[in-house]
């Protein structure tokens, strides 16, 4: 039997694990943006820049990182239940549009013309993928049924291969 707080400790592990898998795929997604400007847009900086220490770019990724792992996977986790969606993965892809749309704003700097527009697209990409992970996980962690490699062969299926 499957308690109720073992499933909110899964569902936070879950959203600890998402958000670590978003953060990885996102920090790839924000890589190919400053191959494609000539790293003009330096996307760590921006973070850096909020927390009060411009052009400390290791300073910045570690933020984005330990946020990006602890803090929004735990702000899901609590507000989870009251977003729209009936599944996760949309719910995690809201959350990450919120996300974008402060990042976008706070960390877009000088940026301007065509450029913008390549941020927009990245930054919206890697937000969208980092909350549909998040979400995606999250669900994965909490289901009560149990993994199915803890399930038994039904006797019609026979022994496993």
């Amino acid at each position: 039997m499957v308690l109720a707080q073992d499933i909110r400790l899964n569902r936070v592990a879950g959203a600890m694990l998402g958000g670590a898998t978003g953060i990885a795929v996102m920090s790839v997604v924000f890589l190919m943006l400053e191959v494609e400007t000539r790293e003009q847009v330096r996307a760590f900086d921006a973070v850096a820049r909020y927390v009060g220490m411009p052009g400390n770019t290791f300073v910045g990724f570690i933020v984005f990182a330990l946020t990006g792992i602890i803090a929004w996977p735990l702000l899901f986790v609590a507000i989870e239940p009251y977003l729209p969606f009936e599944d996760s993965p949309s719910n995690g892809m809201i959350l990450g549009a919120v996300l974008w749309v402060a990042f976008f704003i706070l960390g877009r700097g000088t940026i301007s013309g065509p450029l913008l527009a390549v941020f927009a697209g990245f930054t919206l990409l890697g937000h969208f993928a980092y909350g549909f992970l998040l979400g995606s996980l999250y669900d994965r962690f909490g289901d009560t049924e149990a993994s199915t490699a803890d399930q038994q062969p039904n006797a019609v299926d026979g022994p496993p291969d």
